[in-house]
């Protein structure tokens, strides 16, 4: 996965159980979808284990109803010393349409963690992935 390169991580569609009481999409259900793409992404990236640090900027530009289809969409922002930041995109597609809609948009910052669970570098991993998709 290269910068900048958006890519699918996840796919579901909204059911009556990720409601809140109101009968709305929880939000707390999309950031959870949100937070689960990042993590998986950055974990490929820091090829070990990592831990939310941030989440910030997110808007909520469309609800989310029962039935529409959610997909969960990331982006390397910048890869830090021990962290990745990420930017993570909702996308939603109604009952009946063929068209997506942005819904949903943020930015997460992952931490890579050692086997203590103390923040450890992720830089020289990162460097490693890239001379190979490079080729060199």
């Amino acid at each position: 996965m290269n910068r900048k390169e958006r890519v699918l991580v996840s796919r579901t569609i909204a059911v009556p159980a990720d409601t809140n009481p109101w009968g709305d999409i929880f939000g707390g259900w999309i950031l959870s979808l949100m937070d689960i793409a990042a993590g998986t992404v950055a974990a490929r990236l820091a090829r070990g284990s990592i831990a939310t640090k941030a989440i910030t900027d997110v808007i909520f530009d469309l609800p989310i109803f029962v039935g529409d289809e959610v997909s969960v969409y990331s982006e390397i922002e910048k890869i830090g010393n021990t962290s990745i930041t990420l930017n993570v995109f909702v996308t939603i597609k109604r009952k009946g349409e063929d068209s997506e809609q942005d819904a949903v948009r943020g930015t997460f910052v992952m931490v890579a963690l050692n086997e203590h669970r103390r923040p450890r570098p992720v830089r020289e991993k990162w460097s490693e992935i890239q001379e190979k998709c490079d080729g060199k």
